[in-house]
């Protein structure tokens, strides 16, 4: 069963998603009733319109380590939408794997020359962490370093838009939790290497099981709250809130590693790679994302297409929060099963003004591309934020 199917997001009945669209008052003596105030969702205060595609593996992402042929390939890709949830945790333990493997008297060197194919989040995570260990021969190899996915990505701790195994769920959730410690400490100041780029705010789901942070409770976050969100406009939202949500500024921590990058001389070479054999190194890891396709010969490795809308003029204030709701399934104007959500997230897109604050989605279309690019979606998600709102 897929983390899709045991979360409401794959139920598809009319009444989830009339729940979410209609007023719903408030419970007679409610918890706690937070005043959120909803952000200008008309035409003038919109943004950059994004589209982005998440490498999601089905079965769950590639974790391993083999050889290839005189190349010894530790694979790192397939996380989905979790590529910044899972980041640091992945590359820690891809890592680990490696140097741990039947080859860990060449890498007890830590001069022993590395390829990291992909700069991508999980390429520089990857290459961040082998740095952090003592090694010290690093090259990375990348076709594209800007306007990534992970440049663009949302930036909610949460794991979701994957699809992974029963029998890897709990390396999976250990893995997240060890990334939320990671930014944890970017949050509280306790990382030297980061100025910023992680932030702890209230964090909002329709129910726990939504959330997909039920693992990480108990270990690194408090238990959710029952809460009432009230929008001053007459339309109110019971929700469940986790207060130490964390949310990840992915244009300042895409900057920031690659500031790391080349303070510890690690070289990024622009330069598309086609097959393992084509990289000197003998020790590779694959980041390639939906590279791995063709790369590593995996028909597992598929495009989930997202939408997203940037907001601009907004006070930054009012933005102190995420929300995350799944509407449902739908088909686009390309015929493609849709799951629709409404998130917002306090994200800055690099080199923008203070007022330019917030993001609107999204959407989940697995095998979107951009010969599909299912430009109908903006206007559906941004109904379905302004339904959200009770905004008219």
């Amino acid at each position: 069963m897929t983390q899709f199917s045991r979360r409401s997001f794959l139920k598809t009945s009319a009444a989830g998603v009339a729940a979410v669209a209609s007023n719903q008052s408030p419970a007679a003596n409610p918890i706690d009733v937070r005043k959120i105030i909803p952000p200008n969702l008309d035409d003038a205060y919109l943004g950059q319109k994004i589209l982005c595609y998440r490498p999601m593996r089905h079965g769950s992402p590639n974790l391993s380590v083999a050889q290839v042929g005189n190349k010894v390939v530790a694979h790192n890709y397939g996380h989905g939408g979790s590529g910044w949830t899972l980041g640091p945790g992945s590359a820690n333990y891809v890592n680990t794997l490696m140097i741990n493997s039947q080859y860990a008297k060449e890498l007890s060197n830590k001069s022993t020359p590395i390829a990291i194919i992909g700069a991508g989040v999980i390429g520089l995570f990857t290459a961040y962490d082998l740095n952090k260990r003592g090694y010290n021969n690093i090259t990375i190899y990348a076709d594209r370093v800007e306007s990534l996915t992970s440049h663009n990505a949302g930036g909610l701790l949460a794991p979701v838009s994957m699809d992974n195994a029963p029998d890897m769920q709990a390396t999976i959730d250990q893995i997240g939790i060890d990334a939320y410690r990671f930014y944890d400490g970017i949050a509280k100041n306790k990382n030297a290497d980061f100025k910023g780029g992680a932030l702890i705010v209230p964090t909002y789901f329709n129910d726990r099981e939504d959330s997909g942070l039920e693992p990480y409770v108990g270990k690194v976050m408090q238990p959710a709250k029952e809460v009432v969100l009230d929008f001053d406009n007459g339309t109110t939202r019971k929700m469940v809130a986790y207060d130490d949500g964390i949310y990840m500024d992915t244009a300042t921590l895409m900057g920031e590693l690659n500031q790391y990058m080349k303070a510890h001389n690690i070289q990024i070479v622009k330069q598309k790679i086609n097959s393992f054999s084509g990289v000197k190194e003998k020790f590779i890891f694959n980041c390639s994302g939906l590279g791995s396709s063709q790369l590593a010969n995996d028909a597992a490795v598929i495009p989930v297409q997202g939408h997203l809308i940037m907001l601009k003029n907004q006070d930054p204030k009012n933005m102190n929060y995420m929300i995350l709701v799944y509407f449902g399934e739908g088909k686009s104007e390309a015929n493609q099963k849709t799951k629709r959500s409404f998130y917002i997230f306090p994200k800055r897109l690099a080199n923008t003004a203070p007022q330019d604050i917030g993001v609107i989605g999204g959407t989940f279309i697995e095998g979107g591309n951009p010969n599909t690019p299912n430009l109908k979606e903006f206007d559906v998600l941004l109904k379905g934020a302004k339904d959200f709102y009770g905004i008219s």
